[in-house]
């Protein structure tokens, strides 16, 4: 598999000269502070004289004296380049600000960039109520059926662009963007699902690399299902440190002990199985278990939202689930009034085309059965999410592990007990890569630079702008 891939991207290489800009970016004003333009790409890297696609791009000016350009990932699949970096003064520290322009991009197939569609707003309501841990074979049934219909609906909306959307396109396209920047080499930030642009732009063009900050890792070698079991294990880690948190607040809904706790989380996940909770959002949607769950696992990707997720278990165990379809809503980027960014289409069509997925819901079913034992809660309804890709117009390949040899020192950075990309992750792409170099955190919630590790953000900025690489396995304590 990675000899293949490799022996694509030095053709289109040849082909394109990535050395040198593919296409002038005409910039322009596009308010506070900021410039936009758009970058001409190949729809297929393997057919460069074929038909071309626009990439959005953003850019702040350093403010000092500049180095280049840093590029800048939030993650998803499916998170916006450009509306992240629009959050460029929070996103990175000042001194790193002063010295690089501070790029974003939409990765094709999100955003501002030949956006994936699949779905009306009403049709992906539809979807993302479905019961993702079926107890009875009509949920299945449902699931199979919804699961169907997005696909479906993905290759009648999108269908061009559905084969052309995975990260190793997406990293070629960064390639361009980093020539067309006039940068020798990619200075990146990635967080999450970034860490995997990152690690596969590495892979493709060690060469290129000066310096890449991999915050939150993925690991590459392991199979979408896999990732899943992983990923599943993880938010039920993120749920004890809460609960643990939780027992010393005034207003925590349990006495404790953690196991007690989480059997009372069971029973409401069990009791809106069978009926919903109030909504006094005024939309008519019925919160059920897919919604709950989804609300019970977005604020732990936050330390600070731990104060929200006590008042809407408060709530939801009073049978009122509105505080948790609202932070569900954060998660998949719904809207007001209803309307959805494409994020969780663009998500879906990135993850089936770059991990060989079962093609049958038998497969899921098992996997299912095997992920609650190590994650009760969570882990049923994490392995069956990924569902579509069983029946995916488009068949997908899993890249396997990623080396980038002679790549100078790329920065992974991991979290204890990160809900999302667990600290294993980080550590196993840190081993996979020949200069990976491993930055460990003591802490709560998903990826650690900029989140209050004085220690972690110390080490990240003298990285990026001076090029210190810090001792392989250094480790930031717990903050306050």
């Amino acid at each position: 598999m990675v000899a293949a891939l490799t022996a694509v991207v030095l053709s289109a290489t040849a082909c394109t000269g990535a050395d040198r800009p593919e296409s002038a970016l005409d910039w322009a004003g596009c308010g506070d502070g900021f410039e936009c333009a758009e970058l001409s790409v190949p729809l297929d890297h393997d057919s460069p004289g074929g038909e071309r696609i626009k990439i959005s791009v953003i850019r702040l000016p350093a403010s000092g004296d500049r180095i280049g350009s840093i590029l800048v990932n939030p993650g998803g699949p499916g998170g916006s380049g450009v509306e992240y970096a629009r959050s460029a003064r929070s996103v990175l520290s000042e001194a790193v600000r002063a010295r690089f322009d501070v790029v974003g991009f939409d990765p094709r197939g999100v955003g501002g960039s030949s956006p994936v569609r699949c779905l009306s707003s009403s049709d992906l309501d539809a979807y993302l109520a479905l019961d993702t841990s079926p107890d009875s074979p009509a949920e299945v049934t449902a699931l199979e059926e919804g699961s169907r219909r997005f696909a479906a609906g993905c290759q009648a909306r999108s269908g061009k662009l559905l084969p052309h959307v995975g990260t190793a396109d997406a990293a070629r396209d960064m390639d361009l963007l980093r020539a067309a920047l006039g940068d020798e080499g990619l200075t990146y930030l990635g967080k999450s699902y970034g860490t995997q642009l990152g690690a596969v732009y590495a892979d493709l063009f060690p060469g290129r690399v000066r310096a890449l900050v991999l915050d939150g890792a993925v690991d590459p070698s392991l199979s979408p299902l896999e990732l899943n079991a992983t990923q599943a294990h993880g938010f039920e880690v993120a749920l004890d440190a809460f609960l643990e948190n939780c027992f010393t607040a005034g207003d925590c809904p349990f006495d404790g002990p953690v196991k007690s706790a989480r059997e009372e989380i069971a029973g409401l996940l069990r009791k809106v199985d069978q009926e919903t909770l109030a909504n006094q959002n005024g939309d008519g949607r019925q919160i059920g278990e897919a919604w709950t769950t989804l609300g019970l696992i977005t604020p732990l990707y936050d330390r600070q939202s731990w104060p929200a997720l006590r008042r809407a278990l408060n709530e939801a165990l009073e049978g009122d689930g509105t505080t948790l379809l609202r932070m569900a809503d954060l998660l998949i980027d719904r809207r007001e009034g209803g309307t959805y960014s494409n994020q969780t289409e663009a998500n879906m069509a990135v993850n089936c085309v770059d991990g060989r997925f079962p093609r049958d819901s038998s497969a899921f079913a098992a996997a299912a059965r095997d992920a609650a034992g190590d994650a009760p809660l969570f882990g049923p309804s994490v392995m069956w999410s990924s569902l579509p890709c069983a029946y995916w117009p488009v068949g997908g390949e899993s890249r396997g592990k990623v080396d980038a040899p002679g790549a100078a020192p790329i920065m992974v950075v991991g979290t204890e007990r990160d809900p999302a990309t667990p600290y294993a992750w980080s550590e196993a792409l840190a081993d996979q890569l020949s200069s990976g170099v491993l930055v460990g955190f003591d802490g709560d919630g998903h990826t650690a630079y900029l989140t209050g590790s004085s220690c972690v953000d110390r080490l990240v900025d003298d990285y990026l702008i001076n090029l210190a690489v810090p001792k392989d396995g250094t480790y930031c304590p717990k903050i306050g």
